[in-house]
């Protein structure tokens, strides 16, 4: 079951389940809530769960206009402002890893913790293994079936306006986002980027946004993709639940994570 909250950017669906420490999930581009099924219980144990469908997403209405990410992340802290109260962890999966990051820039001090899966930080043309598959995709291309089904199932704004919406999710992947190494080094929530060893992104671009950012760590899932929560859901939970902890063996022979003397030295003054 879920409810409506009235947030200024718009009237948001989200579902709530499990007890404890607020985590919030956000779902992939054309997804629903529907497709973390794999990932609630094992969460909602330890977890209170919060699963906001954003706007022009499964029971969310479109708005007017072009779609962003960054109104997107806005619409993010509303929610974390009005209906969970305060801070959470955030687990982004695709574009709702971008939405986990621009929400943690623009608000740090709602964000706790964050898992990224198969998430890019900028264009489709810069990120992708194959950018040239969305020259490929319409609203009606075969491709998209399974998200036009979802949308169909669950929108308010009924099976016609699916074209718009489409049409306006895919311009946003070729253009969006446009972050650089200096936007992610201000990320300070640690994180824990994730990606299958044959996402939709390059495993360069993947290094290149671990490296970028201040405090995370790397998973590379084998034999996985783009659904790699789907595809290897145990492993992905463990993986989540690990870091969520903040439980850390440590590194016994860092190099991108080892103190930097300068620090250690001002620490001792």
């Amino acid at each position: 079951m879920g409810d409506y909250a009235d947030l200024p950017g718009v009237r948001t669906w989200y579902e709530t389940e499990g007890s404890g420490d607020p985590l919030m999930l956000l779902h992939g581009g054309f997804c629903t809530n529907d497709t973390w099924g794999a990932q609630r219980p094992e969460l909602a144990a330890s977890y209170r769960l919060y699963l906001p469908e954003r706007r022009a997403h499964g029971h969310t209405p479109d708005v007017e206009g072009p779609l962003s990410y960054t109104d997107m992340a806005g619409d993010t802290v509303a929610f974390l402002e009005s209906v969970v109260g305060g801070p959470a962890h955030l687990v982004g999966w695709s574009d709702g890893g971008i939405v986990a990051l621009l929400t943690a820039l623009a608000r740090p001090d709602l964000v706790r913790r964050m898992v990224l899966i198969g998430t890019t930080f900028r264009p489709a043309s810069e990120a992708f293994v194959a950018p040239g598959m969305l020259d490929a995709l319409t609203p009606d291309s075969a491709e998209v079936a399974f998200f036009r089904e979802l949308y169909v199932a669950a929108s308010p704004d009924g099976p016609d306006h699916w074209p718009a919406v489409a049409t306006r999710v895919i311009d946003m992947w070729r253009t969006q986002p446009t972050l650089d190494a200096g936007d992610l080094a201000a990320v300070r929530a640690p994180t824990l980027v994730m990606t299958g060893d044959d996402d939709l992104m390059t495993l360069e671009h993947t290094a290149a946004l671990y490296r970028a950012l201040h405090d995370a760590r790397l998973a590379v899932v084998p034999g996985a993709s783009h659904l790699v929560p789907l595809e290897k859901p145990a492993e992905v939970d463990r993986m989540i639940l690990d870091h969520l902890t903040g439980e850390d063996a440590g590194t016994m022979m860092p190099v991108l994570r080892a103190p930097d003397p300068a620090s250690a030295r001002d620490a001792t003054a």
